[in-house]
């Protein structure tokens, strides 16, 4: 269900129906609700001019036919994805999952998967991922060199 949000900076998509208001906004989920909601003609304008790609108004003109444009133009908008990170996920992600991993990682493959110099690697792994965040690493000798991986925390 798709709900909408109008407060003074504009529209905003909700997927479940907010718990509270703020004052001065206003939840619709349908073109009756907004008919019905106290909303002046001159938010109603400015509401419409903040659309994109619609052709920008000066006069508020017919109320009634103004608010179905509105509707219209709302819901022609895309959903937003919330599943979708515009940053994406960061390298100290991306090094935590690598060590989380049952095999682990080297610090040549970590320092080769980032891009980074071994000295970088081995700042992370004590600077950040031990003082900072606290992880107990834990390395191991084996075929390959010496392994690194997030310990399991100990059970107290």
């Amino acid at each position: 269900m798709r709900i909408y949000i109008i407060g003074n900076d504009g529209i905003t998509l909700c997927r479940e129906a907010p718990a509270t208001v703020n004052e001065g906004e206003i939840a619709v989920a349908s073109k009756e609700e907004l008919h019905a909601a106290r909303v002046s003609g001159k938010r109603l304008l400015a509401l419409w001019n903040a659309l994109p790609g619609v052709g920008k108004r000066r006069t508020i003109g017919d109320r009634e036919a103004l608010i179905d444009q509105l509707w219209s133009a709302i819901e022609a908008l895309p959903d937003p994805d919330p599943q979708s990170d515009p940053k994406g996920a960061s390298k100290q992600a991306a090094v935590i999952a690598m060590l989380q991993r049952p095999e682990g990682a080297t610090i040549e493959e970590v320092a080769s998967a980032m891009g980074w110099q071994r000295h970088s690697v081995r700042g992370l792994f004590s600077g950040t991922l031990k003082k900072k965040l606290g992880f107990a690493l834990a390395s191991a000798k084996e075929e390959r060199g010496r392994v690194y991986r997030i310990a399991e925390p100990a059970s107290a």
